[in-house]
């Protein structure tokens, strides 16, 4: 049996509020490595070479040039016939030079047709020049035009190497090049430890193994057992996998090569594998280390078929020497390879085979429990204030992730330093949660009066339809300032966290969102567009209840989950049923909206008092806290009666 643990787009903040992407940060406080010696350039190298070669090439010419006149042909003539040249020396191409009857020194050029005839050599001869031939050449400027070319490219290259060393921290020359990206990180040992990493005891629990094979490897071999080989650790964005394999190689005080799948595609094919071949031929000098490749999926995504095309040929190199170098692992080796991904469903299964990758282990969004250690964590050093229950802030962050949590905690401090305080105060942990959720809070936006009656009516209706759910999450808030994209929202605050949901947990979920759009019917006889995002949480909701959880007396007890290469199908080919099991879904997706819908507008009716006085009360406030709406529903003995609550500031 498998149990679907979650379903889909659970707001913890009902209304139009949409939840953002979290950022991606597995370890915030991780070492980063210190910045290798800069090296100033020297561009009066290329220029000084430039110059050599110019003096080289034109110097001879410049210098013989520099003290000899230019003469022009006819005017060379006209000085032989006054008998005003003393000597002259004639090359193969016509140049002339050489002394004036005044001692100067004479250049000339004669022109072709000139040296085809006898018509130069009679004139000089018969005004009595001595002449003399010789063969114009520059030694100096041929060897330099022959060998610069070489030298240039010679230069260039070591260049180029010398730039890849200090740009990949690689060996010398090309060399660096083609040597890993791979980093060593704390000196090769990291301090990070299992007890830095607050909650997961369960994936602590399923790493230990490999903590306790590097440790002593000499008992597994006398009992004929092999260690892990590699350990895949897979979990959302955030949740701590860099950390938590730090914190192996920390326990295990072992060598920790830390690589990202990308530094091994490179535009170069067999320049990924290369590097490939290099971090393991350095693990294996190092043994016994760990091999730690976050986001493997960029390397080890399914390779194509032959001929389909979009291969990608060099991918599939370096995802081809990945196999071929953790089937090379011998039995002492004491290498494990561990890797994080939080997309399994697209790796290669020759990398999930056993004796690769032998052990999947999930690490999970923390629970609530775990929640509140994170932020133990993240608060050290921080001054609380008296009114901080972090129990409290943890049941408001379902579905936070061990780096939103940090962020939180930043965010926190942060509201607190602009407000010149040095303790942080529960008002800060609330405003900061908002904000991660909703977005920031402009001022500076103002709603019409009408607009503003319209949110007030809307999140009245949520805020009742989730007080009177019997499964419904208690409220913990409403506000109607605008923030982000949402221009109110409604905050219930989960007593636990769920594993299962039931379908009368599900059934009420609808309710409570459709219950906004149905106030505005009752009170105004028109809704409005604040209702888009509801509408379309509802609709999601509705399809995977009936198409995959089984909640649809008329579909009965089947699931068509769709394929994760057909989620972007938005063409219905890739549907795994036909058109008429569409229309039956269509059907009881209607159904199941319009029963929440009349759900909804029977508890609103009868407590339409309740109504228009949580109306009001957010007209005057703008923020209710909780407590107002059991308070309106049950009367002053609410607390008697209602879930336990945290009160909104």
């Amino acid at each position: 049996m498998r149990l679907h643990p979650r379903p889909p787009d659970r707001h913890r903040a009902v209304g139009t509020a949409r939840r953002p992407t979290p950022s991606v940060e597995d370890d915030p406080r991780a070492p980063r490595p210190s910045p290798g010696p800069t090296r100033r350039n020297r561009p009066w190298l290329a220029l000084l070479a430039v110059v050599l070669y110019l003096a080289l090439f034109f110097g001879p010419d410049l210098v013989s040039s520099s003290h000899a006149t230019a003469l022009a042909y006819s005017t060379f003539l006209t000085d032989v016939s006054k008998h005003d040249v003393a000597s002259v020396a004639v090359s193969g191409t016509g140049g002339l030079s050489g002394t004036l009857a005044d001692g100067r020194q004479f250049t000339s050029q004669a022109p072709p047709w000139a040296l085809t005839t006898d018509d130069l050599a009679t004139k000089l001869e018969a005004a009595g020049v001595h002449v003399s031939a010789y063969e114009q050449s520059n030694t100096l400027g041929q060897l330099a035009l022959a060998v610069l070319p070489t030298l240039l490219l010679v230069g260039a290259f070591w260049w180029l190497g010398r730039r890849a060393q200090r740009t990949l921290g690689g060996g010398g020359g090309l060399g660096g090049l083609m040597r890993t990206k791979s980093r060593v990180t704390e000196a090769e040992r990291p301090t990070t430890r299992f007890g830095d990493v607050a909650g997961y005891e369960g994936a602590k629990q399923e790493v230990h193994e490999v903590v306790d094979y590097l440790q002593h490897p000499e008992r597994y071999r006398r009992a004929g057992a092999q260690g892990p080989r590699g350990l895949l650790l897979v979990g959302p964005p955030g949740t701590g996998k860099t950390l938590l394999a730090r914190a192996v190689a920390g326990e295990a005080s072992v060598p920790f090569f830390a690589v990202t799948g990308s530094s091994f595609v490179e535009v170069f094919v067999g320049l990924g594998a290369s590097r490939v071949r290099d971090l393991f031929a350095e693990a294996r000098r190092d043994a016994p280390a760990i091999v730690f490749i976050d986001e493997i999926d960029a390397i080890g995504a399914r390779r194509a078929v032959t001929g389909t095309g979009g291969t990608n040929d060099e991918r599939e190199q370096t995802l081809n020497q990945l196999l071929s170098e953790m089937d090379g692992f011998t039995g002492n080796g004491s290498i494990v390879v561990i890797a994080a991904t939080n997309r399994p469903e697209v790796l290669d299964q020759a990398l999930l085979r056993p004796g690769r990758f032998d052990r999947q282990v999930t690490v999970p969004l923390p629970n609530l429990r775990d929640r509140q250690r994170i932020l133990a964590v993240h608060v050290h050093g921080k001054q609380l204030a008296a009114d901080v229950d972090l129990g409290i802030v943890a049941r408001g962050t379902a579905g936070f992730s061990g780096a939103d949590l940090a962020n939180l905690v930043n965010e926190a401090a942060l509201r607190a330093a602009r407000a010149d305080r040095v303790d942080v105060r529960r008002v800060d942990f609330d405003e900061a949660r908002d904000r991660l959720i909703l977005g920031r809070r402009e001022d500076s936006t103002a709603l019409l009066p009408q607009e503003q009656r319209t949110v007030a009516v809307h999140e009245s209706g949520h805020a009742l339809v989730a007080a009177l759910s019997p499964t419904g999450d208690p409220v913990a808030k409403i506000t109607i300032l605008p923030a982000g994209m949402a221009l109110g929202a409604t905050h219930q605050l989960p007593e636990d966290d769920r594993r299962l949901y039931s379908e009368s947990y599900l059934l009420d979920s609808l309710a409570i969102r459709v219950a906004g759009r149905v106030a505005e019917l009752l009170v105004f006889g028109e809704a409005s567009t604040g209702a888009a995002d509801d509408l379309a949480g509802a609709t999601q909701l509705a399809v995977r209840m009936v198409r995959e959880y089984g909640f649809s007396a008329e579909l009965g007890p089947v699931a068509y989950p769709l394929p994760a290469a057909t989620q972007l199908d938005t063409t219905g080919l890739g549907r795994p049923y036909a058109e008429a099991t569409q229309r039956q879904v269509d059907d009881e997706v209607a159904r199941l909206l319009r029963d929440a819908e009349a759900r909804a507008t029977e508890l609103l009716t009868h407590h339409r008092a309740a109504l228009d006085s949580l109306t009001r009360h957010l007209l005057e406030e703008e923020t209710v806290a909780g407590s107002v709406v059991y308070e309106l529903l049950l009367g002053p003995d609410a607390s008697a009666h209602r879930p336990q609550v945290v009160d909104g500031e």
